[in-house]
């Protein structure tokens, strides 16, 4: 789908917000200021004199002073040395003696500017190293929200360090002071938002600051504000505990709209993270009916999303100028844990002042929903297809039957690398079939339909997008170099029980473990919240009956000495 540019408008607003999203108004180029001298005052000589450039000072990250090192300084993909002489403990001792007192959080700051100086300490607390990191504000890059702010929408955002949000959060802050009247309050953990000293940078515009004077105390005065201050938005940095995750829910629900920032790079991130998915809803597990299993073609144990998010709106900022936009969070965690693409708005801004908008489709495949049990790796890049040895254009697609997979995670799998494979509803339509370990074992009839078909079967170990990808591209490679049947897949394990450590003589135990396994959970611990003892079982199958009770998102721990070893369940 083509790309669409919005010219933006400035517009005067009513002292009241309107009640209907309104065009984002005009911004002129981003403006920045940043009081670098300020900040280059307090280094030592050499440094002030390697950064006295223009060139040098352009796109400054951070300067980095460690003891007996060489000061660097750092910008976007990028390292500077400065200089060749090694930092001493005279030149530490200069530049703390010109700063402000250190937080119990190990920052200080210069007054009434946003630099932030983060200190390394030794174990007796000398300091040993400096970051010296460049704060600036950034005028112009609210035009890529600047309609989710009318909708009077509490608003998250998220994204790797450095990509800018604290600096959004600023422009935001003052946008809704100014701009729209609102009164604010910022929650301004370690000074980072408003900068240090007792009066706020002018970056924040009219928004009131609260100081917090230990991270650990943030959610306490996020309550406080709600209580003695009548604010209408709280802007807040960095929401990374529990307590602030209640915090923040305690106050949506108060009517008062939130700006914050989180943990994450995206908010799939969220839904993995047992802390914070709270944010976006929470997550529960859910037992289905045998019926409704078969239908959705999923484990009778879903995850769902357990109440609305605390924020209805979330940003993913994958760049300092290119955002992705979810206007509907529960729509999106829903598609998430369902296995489905979701649907983001692409934002870019250009230097013009001009909004570029796309709508184009699904990004990338959801993430599955074993997230919730364990976290997984970072989502890699797509390998250039050179490096997956695919079969013949000519020949048919590789025909592949799922257990407990459900149809559109592999299919996602198959579109994000452009494998020649086709997801077939039946096991008699199928060259292969792709489990999740342990589920053929819930499953035996389905294991003995396999074997009479002849069909190989690979087993994976959790259904990420990673996961099932290099699967399918195992598949392929396998039936190049010599069939389907080449695929590593004992016809008379097709659970992969052998490869995990069985003895093939005793995999009918093994399969009456888990499945013993499964029924205690289902109809004990899950509905009645009992702990249960299992039999007592061989090391290899207590590990994959506590890989199964892990999967239910329950604890699980070894009783007993001997061959009276077992496994004990525990509700959550």
């Amino acid at each position: 789908m083509g790309w669409h540019q919005v010219r933006l408008e400035r517009r005067h607003c009513s002292p009241r917000p309107p009640l209907e999203p309104s065009p984002p108004p005009s911004l002129s180029p981003q403006r920045v200021t940043d009081d670098l001298d300020r900040l280059l005052a307090v280094l030592p000589p050499e440094v002030q004199r390697a950064l006295a450039g223009q060139e040098q000072r352009e796109g400054l990250l951070e300067v980095v002073l460690d003891l007996g090192r060489v000061p660097e300084a750092r910008y976007p993909g990028r390292v500077l040395a400065l200089g060749s002489d090694a930092i001493e403990r005279s030149d530490l001792a200069a530049v703390l003696e010109r700063l402000g007192p250190f937080g119990g959080d190990n920052r200080a700051g210069i007054e009434r500017t946003l630099h932030r100086i983060s200190a390394i300490r030794n174990r007796t607390g000398d300091v040993v190293g400096l970051t010296c990191r460049v704060g600036r504000a950034v005028f112009g890059t609210v035009a890529m929200v600047r309609d989710l702010l009318d909708t009077g929408q509490s608003l998250l955002l998220m994204g790797r360090p450095g990509v800018g949000k604290t600096t959004a959060l600023r422009e935001i802050a003052r946008v809704l002071a100014d701009d729209l009247q609102r009164r604010v309050v910022v929650i301004d953990t370690s000074n980072e938002i408003a900068g240090d000293g007792d009066i706020p940078h002018p970056a924040i515009g009219r928004a009131r600051r609260m100081q917090v004077a230990r991270p650990e105390l943030q959610h306490q005065v996020m309550i406080e504000a709600v209580e003695n201050h009548m604010p209408e938005v709280i802007v807040i940095d960095e929401i990374g505990t529990e307590l602030e995750a209640q915090a923040a829910r305690t106050i949506a629900e108060r009517g008062v709209m939130l700006v914050a920032t989180a943990h994450g790079n995206e908010l799939a991130n969220l839904i993995r993270n047992p802390t914070l998915s709270d944010l976006v809803g929470g997550i529960q597990s859910v037992t289905l009916g045998d019926e409704e299993a078969r239908r959705r073609r999923t484990q009778k144990t879903v995850l769902e999303r357990a109440a609305e998010p605390t924020f209805p709106l979330a940003v993913e900022m994958h760049s300092r100028h290119r955002w992705l936009v979810h206007r509907d969070v529960a729509g999106t965690v829903d598609l998430l844990l369902r296995g489905q693409p979701t649907h983001p708005q692409a934002r870019e801004l250009g230097m013009d002042g001009r909004l570029v908008l796309r709508d184009d489709g699904p990004v990338r495949p959801a993430p599955a929903p074993a997230w919730a049990t364990a976290p997984s790796p970072r989502r890699p890049a797509a390998a250039p297809l050179a490096m997956v040895p695919l079969p013949d254009p000519a020949a048919p697609a590789l025909r592949v039957y799922g257990v407990g997979l459900a149809v559109q995670q592999l299919e996602e799998a198959v579109r994000r690398r452009q494998l020649p494979v086709q997801v077939v509803e039946e096991p008699e339509q199928a060259d292969a079939v792709l489990s999740v370990r342990g589920q053929l074992g819930r499953d035996p009839e389905l294991r003995r339909q396999a074997r009479d078909l002849g069909l190989p079967i690979l087993v994976i170990k959790s259904d990420t997008p990673h996961q099932l990808q290099r699967a399918m591209e195992r598949l392929l490679e396998r039936r190049q170099g010599g069939g389907a049947e080449a695929v590593p897949s004992d016809p008379h394990d097709p659970a992969g029980l052998t490869a995990a450590g069985v003895d093939p003589g005793r995999l009918d135990d093994a399969l009456a473990a888990l499945e013993e396994c499964r029924l205690a959970v289902e109809q004990v611990v899950l509905p009645h919240g009992r702990p249960v003892e299992l039999l007592p079982r061989s090391e290899a199958v207590r590990a994959m009956q506590a890989e199964l009770v892990h999967h239910y998102r329950l604890r699980s721990a070894v009783f007993g000495r001997g061959r009276q070893q077992r496994l004990r369940v525990f509700p959550a």
